[in-house]
């Protein structure tokens, strides 16, 4: 049956139609109780997003409390030495940064995740699943990291084997995630002024009563430099530190509870987004400097093995400032608090992804706790197999396709849409609005990712080899604006209209907060949530869209105009 454009009656909403007790739709399904519990792979609606600007912002930078940092720093000093290690850490910075900017803009003015975003700029509904998989990964490699840090705490403060560790790390995390947004919020907020003080006090203390720290700090070599900047040292650095760039995407995955931009709060609004979006790598730059001092303070201590763990940093800095007695205490305090702060944001976050991934490929939704165990069992096998004695390693090779991943979503929202208005301004991420795949996102993606991992493993040259980074950024920000040149933009939308005569957004730019019944799961939605049905007067969610497997809600293709 054709596509009948919806209409919205005069009442502003649609009814929902009367039902008794035996209606099997008055039994919603799985999906429809848990996502409506967090917008799991939804729109967050406003009526759901009641935090305050600063609210979500502290939420969200609380998130960014991992120790990975000061481990990832380390090594890039003690490698390369202080000077290399603090360029190739602002390098990194400033890409995070500036790719970092349109994506929590777009997160929270519209109230979207990144594989939403992702969805309608430049990839395609189903072309996107590639960057939900290289998510996931990231969040469970370093749910992986963080795990065996605190594992290192664990192991010095109260004795317990590593491998125990690990297992401790995993699993206590289950309880805090599952309830999402309403639970992390409070966690986030409760404990990030504790986790300030124990990490800034020590640091504080050592620079004030030793000066000559600093001098020692600066002047550090590295163990296979001479001390002298120099561009190779650089780039292989801030490779590193550029795995690190999809940590947008767990930002956004707070970022999208933001409330509606408005004259009144648009100063508290702005400052929010840039302080957690971009401006958590000014934070994280940061922490990974202060992991090159700490190393290099403690380096004759413990030996350059040792010196990039955090509890072994912590410990010594620690010492300096307080009674023996009270050192491993807080020690192991910090590294536990920092270690639930990511690892309950990273299961969360992963377990979008994976759910995401799994509902648009397979059209079920099996709950977003089966990959909240996917993604910490991917974790715990990352952990026992020693991930930290490769850390650098693994990071480097994984950031090429972070970094390929990010720079072509923020080329296409910078370039495609506001420059050369080839890509769709208002974002979309419905099933029947997008076409499968859209080669502007998928082709710069794959050809970046690919090429500058080849580059990593040395298949073009040994000189090449530390420009991966830089060619995944550079051959993404070419190929992204050159591809939706080529294909004139024709495979953003794959539909003109959703069928809905009411608009998407409101008189201020915000979505609209319009509540219609969705056909299928009779539950009530805001507008950008929604499509018409292809067979029924009536309207469809997206994840009923999304689970329809015999498409007979999906709106059939229509001739588009960018």
């Amino acid at each position: 049956m054709d596509s009948k454009p919806y209409t919205q009656p005069d009442a502003g909403h649609l009814t929902p139609s009367p039902r008794t007790a035996a209606d099997p739709a008055l039994v919603t399904s799985q999906a429809t109780k848990e996502t409506l519990e967090d917008y799991t792979l939804r729109f967050a609606p406003r009526s759901y997003r009641r935090w305050s600007p600063m609210v979500v912002a502290t939420t969200a930078l609380g998130g960014i409390a991992y120790m990975a940092d000061f481990s990832i720093g380390a090594g890039i000093g003690l490698a390369h030495g202080t000077g290399n290690a603090l360029v190739a850490i602002s390098v990194a910075a400033a890409v995070i940064f500036v790719t970092g900017f349109p994506l929590a803009y777009y997160g929270a003015r519209y109230n979207i995740d990144l594989d939403l975003i992702t969805r309608g700029s430049g990839f395609g509904y189903y072309g996107s699943v590639l960057t939900s998989v290289i998510f996931a990964s990231f969040t469970f490699t370093f749910f992986a990291l963080e795990g065996s840090i605190m594992a290192q705490g664990l192991k010095l403060g109260l004795g317990l084997p590593l491998w125990l560790g690990y297992l401790v790390s995993t699993l206590m995390v289950i309880p805090l995630v599952i309830y999402g947004m309403k639970a992390l919020s409070k966690l986030q907020v409760w404990t990030t002024p504790v986790w300030l003080v124990l990490m800034v006090a020590p640091l504080v203390y050592l620079v004030t009563t030793d000066p000559g720290t600093v001098d020692r700090f600066l002047s550090y070599a590295g163990t296979d430099a001479t001390g002298d900047v120099n561009t190779a040292s650089v780039l292989l650095g801030a490779g590193v530190c550029l795995s690190l760039i999809a940590q947008i995407g767990e930002q956004i995955d707070y970022l999208r509870f933001m409330p509606p931009k408005t004259e009144a709060n648009k100063r508290t609004w702005w400052t929010a987004v840039v302080m957690a979006g971009p401006g958590w790598v000014v934070l994280g730059a940061l922490k990974q400097a202060i992991g090159v001092f700490l190393a290099v303070y403690i380096l004759g201590e413990v030996g350059p093995e040792a010196a990039p763990e955090p509890i072994q940093q912590f410990r010594s800095a620690f010492d300096a400032m307080m009674p023996s007695w009270l050192v491993l205490p807080l020690a192991v305090a910090l590294v536990v608090i920092s270690q639930i702060k990511i690892n309950v944001t990273n299961a969360y976050s992963g377990s979008l992804a994976w759910t995401n991934s799994f509902t648009r490929v397979t059209g079920r939704y099996p709950g977003r706790m089966v990959f909240v165990l996917v993604n910490l069992g991917f974790a715990l096998a990352l952990m026992e197999a020693d991930m930290f004695s490769f850390l650098n390693s693994i990071l480097g090779f994984y950031s090429n396709c972070a970094i390929a991943w990010v720079v072509t979503v923020a080329t296409d929202i910078g370039v495609n849409k506001y420059l050369l208005k080839l890509s769709p301004l208002q974002p979309e991420f419905r099933r029947g609005m997008l076409y499968a795949v859209n080669p502007v996102g998928v082709v710069s993606f794959v050809a970046a990712s690919c090429l500058s991992i080849a580059m990593y493993f040395h298949a073009l040259g040994d000189t090449l080899q530390p420009y991966s980074p830089v060619a995944a950024a550079v051959i993404a920000f070419v190929l992204t604006p050159l591809t939706a040149v080529v294909t004139k933009g024709k495979y953003y939308l794959r539909r003109a209209g959703d069928g809905i005569d009411e608009p998407l957004l409101d008189a201020d730019g915000n979505p609209s907060a319009t509540t219609y019944d969705c056909h299928v799961c009779h539950q009530p939605y805001e507008r950008p949530d929604l499509a018409a049905c292809q067979t029924h007067d009536a309207v469809v969610c997206s994840l009923c869209l999304s689970t329809d497997k015999v498409k007979d809600h999906v709106l059939p293709a229509q001739p588009t105009v960018v």
